[in-house]
């Protein structure tokens, strides 16, 4: 009961950040849903970091990381609205906008995890 509460509250946190993130940046570009893009790359960074140092050693205990990355990262990022986003710029015909967003969604967060497990082996 004590892990399934931390994957709660570390859902709701990581929820509660991704809707503010993308309230704030989603408005500036018409067909690039910025504050999505940047919430799944930082999703995936700060799981590349998490993961990293979990596997280093003793850094972080299996309750930690489940509050932080099945519970915060799970609820932080969202690729079901990813996958939403897609869908509504394949009915709007863009298709360079839906081209570029999924394409750098996939290779940047690849890259992102990269850096974050690389960030974790510096420290």
């Amino acid at each position: 009961m004590k892990q399934a509460l931390l994957v709660f509250i570390g859902g709701g946190l990581g929820s509660f950040l991704r809707f503010l993130i993308s309230k704030t940046f989603n408005p500036y570009f018409q067909h690039f849903f910025l504050g999505t893009f940047m919430v799944n790359i930082l999703g995936c960074l700060i799981i590349g970091i998490l993961l990293g140092f979990s596997t280093k050693g003793n850094f972080l205990s299996q309750n930690q990381l489940l509050l932080l990355s099945t519970g915060f990262c799970g609820g932080f990022t969202t690729f079901s609205t990813f996958a939403f986003e897609k869908h509504s710029l394949l009915r709007a015909g863009e298709l360079f906008s839906f081209s570029l967003y999924t394409i750098s969604s996939i290779v940047v967060g690849i890259l992102a995890i990269s850096v974050g497990l690389w960030i974790s082996k510096m420290l």
